[in-house]
């Protein structure tokens, strides 16, 4: 569902090049989530190896990390542990979902409507067993960091925004500010053209920053409140929120009577919601305590052998972008001996 704050937050648009030399913590299961949902064929299936299993993810992560490293940027990935027990109603509403959009996607092949297949098959979209630990293999050769979060991986993220370790949160959902991030960066692994749906038209897609501190200030609320006004809208712990409450209502209802306790209106509906539980799972979340962040080389052989030979991944687009890395960081590496 993902929290829609939307309306109220302070967005900045920017470029990833302003990223470079700073550490992101990625959100990594929203940002896999978006590989295998845009990365399909024209039918809506996705990518897969001769063996049948699906490689879209590994698409996603190659080419955007190649990315990100020869710009300079630092990727940390951060992984889902074990989800609240509150967030059960919404785990199931999204196998609901999928259930549906499978029916549709199987109607809309049938049909011989690829333009709604491919929209339905992206509905679909779902994790599946031995996607987490490919992701973090490549990553591995990559030299690229990741950590295995408590529970939600969005808190850690924040948390590494909070000592420090980390610039900014990188996630398409709101949440990592009720986490507490100072920067949560939107359209970070997905930037670039994208086709808008059931239209023959491109759009740029761009990274935009929120500062957490910066957008409480101009809403003129604590985050506690911030917290109280997510909870009226709708989280993924209480996921149909409040009976016509919108984020601007939200807002005035939070910053008239300052909390839910206090908000006559709503209180035969909060007497149903464990809102207290909720309030602390934003702030007192459980996250993984980390000292440092270590960067290690790229393995360009590792990559190729486990692309190429164990996953089928053309051999030539592999080497391409790999080559493409290995020029950017020379000339990084050469442009910094001129100093020394």
């Amino acid at each position: 569902m993902g929290l829609n704050l939307k309306s109220l937050v302070q967005r900045d648009k920017t470029k990833l090049e302003s990223f470079s030399n700073r550490v992101i913590a990625i959100d990594a299961y929203n940002a896999i989530y978006q590989f295998l949902a845009i990365i399909r064929g024209p039918d809506g299936m996705q990518l897969s190896d001769s063996q049948g299993r699906i490689t879209s993810h590994l698409s996603g992560l190659l080419y955007r990390n190649v990315n990100f490293l020869s710009l300079g940027i630092k990727p940390v990935y951060v992984f889902d542990g074990k989800p609240p027990s509150l967030k059960t109603a919404e785990i199931e509403r999204r196998k609901q979902i999928k259930k549906d959009a499978t029916i549709k996607y199987e109607k809309a092949i049938a049909d011989g409507n690829l333009e709604n297949a491919r929209k339905y098959a992206q509905q679909t979209t779902s994790m599946k067993d031995g996607m987490v630990e490919d992701s973090k293999t490549l990553l591995g050769h990559f030299g690229i960091p990741f950590i295995d979060a408590l529970s939600e991986g969005e808190a850690t993220a924040a948390y590494l925004t909070q000592i420090d370790l980390a610039y900014a949160s990188a996630s398409q959902d709101f949440d990592s500010i009720l986490f507490g991030a100072k920067k949560l960066v939107r359209n970070f692994t997905n930037s670039g053209r994208r086709k808008i749906p059931n239209r023959n038209t491109y759009v740029e897609i761009e990274p935009e920053v929120i500062e957490t501190q910066k957008t409480l200030d101009f809403l003129e609320v604590t985050r506690e409140q911030l917290v109280d006004i997510g909870i009226l809208i709708g989280t993924d712990f209480n996921p149909d929120g409040f009976e016509r409450i919108g984020p601007k209502t939200a807002l005035r209802m939070i910053k008239q009577y300052s909390r839910l306790e206090d908000i006559p209106q709503i209180q035969e509906q909060l007497s149903q919601i464990d809102y207290e539980k909720i309030r602390k799972i934003f702030l007192e979340p459980q996250v993984e305590r980390v000292n440092e962040i270590e960067f290690g080389d790229v393995n360009y052989d590792g990559i190729t052998n486990y692309l190429v030979k164990e996953r089928d991944f053309s051999e030539d687009r592999v080497q391409a972008s790999l080559n493409r890395l290995k020029k950017a960081l020379e000339k990084k590496s050469h442009n910094l001996d001129q100093w020394f």
